[in-house]
């Protein structure tokens, strides 16, 4: 690339061109965090552990729970008096069925003579039973 005939200075009634300002490297806050910064490094302190992107992925996601809890809580408070009703059924029939399987798993896992013991009694008593109404 050819230089510009203007530099060699014969031409003293041309305005040389100057390099431009930063405005941003020029202000004083730009300048004060710069330093800092620099300091920091010579230190051998991090700035921030975490980078701005995280941090903001971050807020959004604790957010988005804290939206999420909010909205849970109100759909518990406007329930009405039926579907609470409605809940404390389904919750009664889920808690025999637990209890229904846990008895079968119980009988499955015991001996069998404990099986026919408790069959034994359970006659004797029908027996029993009989002979009193009698």
């Amino acid at each position: 690339m050819a230089e510009p005939d203007y530099l060699e200075g014969d031409c003293e009634e041309l305005i040389k061109p100057k390099k431009l300002l930063n405005p941003v490297k020029g202000s004083r806050n730009h300048q004060d965090l710069h330093r800092e910064l620099m300091m920091n490094q010579k230190r051998g302190l991090a700035p921030q552990n975490k980078p701005e992107l995280q941090k903001v992925l971050e807020k959004r996601k604790r957010e988005q729970v804290l939206k999420a809890q909010r909205e849970e809580q109100e759909a518990h408070t406007k329930r009405s008096d039926l579907e609470i009703e409605l809940m404390k059924r389904q919750q009664k029939l889920e808690q025999l069925e637990l209890d229904q399987q846990k008895d079968e798993e119980e009988q499955e896992n015991t001996p069998e003579f404990v099986k026919m013991k408790s069959n034994l009694r359970r006659t004797k008593q029908e027996a029993n039973g009989e002979e009193l109404t009698t």
